[in-house]
């Protein structure tokens, strides 16, 4: 059914989809029902949605909160949309026509979103820095991987470390290619999102973070010294670089990045701070 309402629809207005933006549309049923029931929506809710598209979830989110924020950056798509919420008589969301990752968002407590798959990274850690009680979004499976992945596993990355200071993150289910027009090139994953507070997670945390991944592989130690410049932008001499880096705690500095838990690198990027204040 929805796959055929979707399929009318964009024959109706002449709307081709287009990958590269990440205009995946989700057409089962199963899946977008398991995806509502996951967000547990009351009458209480105010919902973000990012890219919207034609309203498959955005329809469903209606019909349970208060109000939803449906943003979407396709204009043409944007009016089909408004056009079927006024025909189906739903005056409670709000569409907002821009790109997500630069336009701010109104107050909201929950978030449900079919992300699109090109900004995924941008619009979550964009998302950490609004009040929300939790989130269910689609990712690709790739991206859902890195999300959980723990210390030594090879998909451990920079959004791991950030994901686990800063959220309590699940996988919840897998979405298959073919349950999407036109189906994406590799299969997705629903996670639940949980913020978590955590006042050490600042932009110098970030960029030691930063500049540690850049050379996963390598002991922590070379990775700061090879990436100095991501921590600062001073004009240092590599072994006036080396000299701080030898100060910080010499386990942790000995340490392949990829094994390195987040609450480590919050020692190492306190540390490296503090030396950095004393020059």
């Amino acid at each position: 059914m929805l796959a055929r309402e979707t399929s009318q629809l964009l024959k109706k207005h002449q709307i081709r989809l287009d990958r590269r933006k990440g205009q995946n549309y989700l057409v089962n049923d199963h899946i977008l029902a398991r995806i509502v029931e996951s967000a547990g929506i009351t009458t209480g809710d105010v919902v973000l949605e990012i890219g919207a598209g034609i309203g498959t979830l955005t329809i469903p989110l209606a019909r349970k909160a208060s109000k939803v924020l449906a943003i979407e950056q396709d204009k043409k798509i944007a009016r089909v949309l408004s056009e079927r919420l006024r025909d189906l008589q739903i005056s409670n969301v709000e569409v907002l026509v821009g790109d997500a990752t630069r336009i701010d968002f109104p107050p909201f407590n929950k978030v449900v979103s079919n992300l699109p798959y090109q900004i995924s990274s941008p619009i979550t850690f964009k998302l950490l820095n609004y009040p929300f009680e939790y989130a269910i979004l689609m990712y690709q499976m790739e991206f859902a991987q890195r999300m959980v992945a723990q210390p030594g596993q090879s998909n451990y990355s920079r959004l791991s470390v950030m994901m686990n200071l800063c959220t309590h993150t699940e996988l919840l289910f897998k979405v298959p290619k073919n349950a999407f027009i036109p189906p994406p090139k590799i299969s997705s994953a629903v996670i639940r999102l949980v913020p978590q507070k955590n006042p050490m997670v600042d932009e110098f945390f970030i960029n030691t973070c930063r500049a540690l991944f850049q050379h996963k592989k390598k002991k922590a130690s070379k990775a700061l010294i090879q990436s100095f410049h991501e921590i600062s932008d001073r004009d240092m001499e590599r072994r006036d670089i080396r000299h701080i880096i030898h100060k910080i705690d010499h386990q942790l500095m000995e340490e392949r990045v990829f094994k390195l838990k987040g609450e480590e690198i919050l020692i190492i990027s306190a540390q490296l701070k503090e030396l950095m204040e004393d020059i």
